[in-house]
């Protein structure tokens, strides 16, 4: 099959997603009926079906769900157990595509907001953490990083060694980058500068 247009809509696409054995990612907007939860939803996440969900705020899936939150998303779309990718058609009905570039396109833009979107939920920085964050992206010191913001240089490691976690980052530049694209950066803040040694900000060390 290379695309089937599911003119009726719900009937058909439940009757996909109870075909899914392993993962079905979700891209909601927020706004079409496509990516909303259904009752099949929460069948496939009791028998061990994996579900990964990008939307702007609140989804309504039943526990075990992951969900990730970005600011914007850019289009409503389904992908089930990475063989078929579902997209809104005309007349409210959806497209479903098994041709594997639409499949491999719909799910390198799902990764790739999935990437540096945190969970729903997740913690905030506070206003220092985010100055700390705009001062070691731009390339200060630990020390001059630690002398700015009138705290210890144990404090500036410490801090900074918790924000690569909540990033998932391994290095500070990378945080920086992952904390830009969360919007986590105060207003106005230049971007990342690749100036810290790599080796030093993994082991938490100034230079």
């Amino acid at each position: 099959m290379g695309v089937a247009i599911l003119t009726r809509g719900n009937r058909e696409l439940a009757g996909l997603l109870a075909t899914a054995t392993t993962e079905v990612l979700v891209l909601s907007t927020g706004s079409l009926a496509l990516a909303r939860p259904r009752e099949v939803d929460r069948y496939n996440l009791r028998r061990g079906v994996a579900y990964r969900v990008l939307c702007p705020g609140e989804f309504a899936l039943p526990p075990g769900a992951e969900i990730r939150t970005a600011p914007e998303v850019p289009t409503d779309a389904l992908v089930v157990d990475r063989h078929f990718a579902v997209l809104p058609a005309e007349r409210n009905g959806f497209a479903v595509f098994e041709l594997p570039g639409v499949v491999s396109t719909t799910v390198e833009l799902f990764e790739r907001i999935w990437a540096v979107s945190p969970p729903r939920g997740e913690e905030q920085p506070s206003e220092r953490e985010r100055e700390l964050l705009a001062l070691l992206s731009s390339g200060s010191t630990d020390e001059s990083a630690a002398l700015r913001l009138g705290i210890s240089v144990r404090t500036v490691r410490r801090t900074a060694a918790d924000l690569m976690l909540r990033l998932g980052a391994r290095s500070r530049f990378q945080a920086g980058a992952r904390a830009a694209d969360r919007g986590w950066l105060p207003a106005g803040t230049p971007e990342p500068a690749p100036v810290l040694s790599v080796g030093a900000c993994a082991g938490g060390r100034g230079r």
